[in-house]
């Protein structure tokens, strides 16, 4: 799958936005291009945001995804549930889940698991802070999470690896 994460709308995007992902499929329905665009807005509009692109170029994916089928877990979103809402594939082990909600690469590991249970692509995130890069552990940090956050049972063509340093997400 050659895919370009066109958007991440992170804790941002109301229905209203939806208009974004219809003039992006708009915009290229005339376009020759060979990637697939995924944009993954907030868990709240992945329903309404499936249904949006009139000339299906456009994708839509969940920011995550609890390893379990269902339980309780209020507030959490299975990979079941994303994909019955209408989303292709899921963003997992992003470096903002990693750091403010503890993830560790064998929870993303059991979450790639779910996506590939539910027929979802998992994009998995890996990167290396600002104080790694300095002291130079970027290669032992992202191989790391690589061996422990990909299960040796996935296929390659099941998931997307996603390099995001978390030292340079949101520093322009």
């Amino acid at each position: 799958m050659r895919m370009l994460l066109a958007g991440n709308w992170k804790m941002n995007g109301l229905r209203g936005a939806l208009a974004e992902i219809r003039a992006v499929d708009r915009a290229l329905s005339d376009d020759p291009t060979s990637c697939d665009i995924l944009i993954c807005p907030p868990a709240t509009v992945i329903a309404e945001a499936a249904t949006a692109p009139a000339a299906g170029r456009v994708a839509i994916g969940g920011q995550d995804c609890h390893a379990q089928v269902s339980g309780a877990f209020t507030g959490d979103v299975s990979a079941e549930m994303l994909r019955d809402a209408g989303a292709t594939a899921v963003i997992l082990g992003h470096s903002e889940r990693r750091q403010y909600h503890g993830e560790r690469n064998v929870d993303v590991a059991a979450k790639v698991v779910a996506a590939k249970r539910a027929g979802l692509h998992a994009i998995i995130c890996i990167g290396e802070s600002e104080a790694e890069r300095d002291k130079g552990k970027t290669l032992t940090v992202v191989a790391k999470q690589l061996h422990e956050s990909v299960p040796d049972d996935v296929a390659a063509e099941d998931i997307v690896i996603a390099y995001e340093p978390i030292w340079a997400s949101g520093n322009g």
